[in-house]
């Protein structure tokens, strides 16, 4: 498959803020908005739900852009109120902290990156390819965001903090990801072949993976991050090959072992939060 091909529906971009603005399972955020909606879906009409939907979409755009212009530690919830033309009551409504406002965004970006990546696995059967894709899709889709990645990566990266992909606040997102990776093994010609404890790990493990691209992304100063898209490249027919391999007899003691370590030391720190 071609470059052209796999750039195709490249991201949704902030137009579509107000269908992805909600938490990755759908079920409103813990920054307080999943009480909004619930009001406007129980008791109120559908126009006042999309309105309180519109004004979240409207308060999360307008804080990613004043990260982007002023950075994250120099942004106040009352200025990105002030911004958006709301109360910062309204503001703190929907999202209670800065850091709900970063999951917020972690949970539109999941919602983008499965659209994305599922318009693009269409008639791909090939594993190593379908990886590449979802990979790909994610940079893609971040790609308006990396001028300021780097500005909160120093908060995200502590084990304590919410904004970490791997804390509690980051759960729903961290699973919609690791379900990305679930629909990629299973449309594949592999998947139906692997051993069922292999199939059942290896979504968790190809998200572990997409974190180092992340890391390797939020660094990267080429143009248009072409050197992340190569590691992609280079990366993703590395791990095909280990996970084609894996079906053997021969190396079936090395799978084993691997499955084990990564059950004990990996699996549950991604599944259950760092803490746990």
């Amino acid at each position: 498959m071609d470059d052209a091909t796999r750039g195709s529906g490249k991201t949704v971009g902030a137009a579509g803020a107000a269908d992805l603005a909600g938490t990755a399972d759908g079920t409103g955020s813990a920054d307080g908005a999943g009480g909004a909606d619930s009001a406007g879906g129980t008791g109120g009409t559908g126009g006042a739900r999309t309105k309180s939907e519109q004004t979240r979409a409207l308060i999360l755009e307008t804080a990613m852009r004043l990260f982007q212009e002023r950075g994250y530690e120099k942004t106040t919830m009352r200025a990105i109120a002030q911004e958006a033309g709301v109360s910062v009551g309204n503001a703190y409504y929907y999202f209670d902290s800065k850091a709900a406002l970063i999951t917020g965004f972690y949970d539109r970006m999941v919602r983008e990156h499965a659209a994305v990546t599922r318009a693009r696995l269409q008639g791909i059967a090939d594993f190593g390819e379908r990886v590449e894709v979802a990979l790909l899709a994610w940079v893609d889709c971040a790609e308006p965001y990396h001028e300021f990645a780097a500005q909160f990566f120093s908060t995200a990266a502590d084990p304590e903090s919410p904004l970490s992909p791997f804390s509690d606040a980051s759960h729903p997102a961290r699973a919609a990801a690791v379900q990305i990776f679930r629909d990629v093994l299973e449309g594949s010609q592999v998947g139906p072949k692997l051993d069922a404890e292999l199939a059942g790990l290896l979504p968790d493990v190809l998200w572990l993976h997409l974190m180092g691209v992340v890391l390797y992304w939020v660094f990267d100063r080429s143009e248009h991050t072409e050197r992340t898209r190569a590691f992609v490249r280079k990366s993703a027919p590395m791990v095909a090959r280990a996970v084609r391999l894996s079906r053997f007899r021969v190396v079936r003691p090395l799978v084993r072992d691997a499955v084990e370590l990564v059950e004990e030391f990996i699996i549950p720190k991604v599944r259950n939060g760092v803490g746990k």
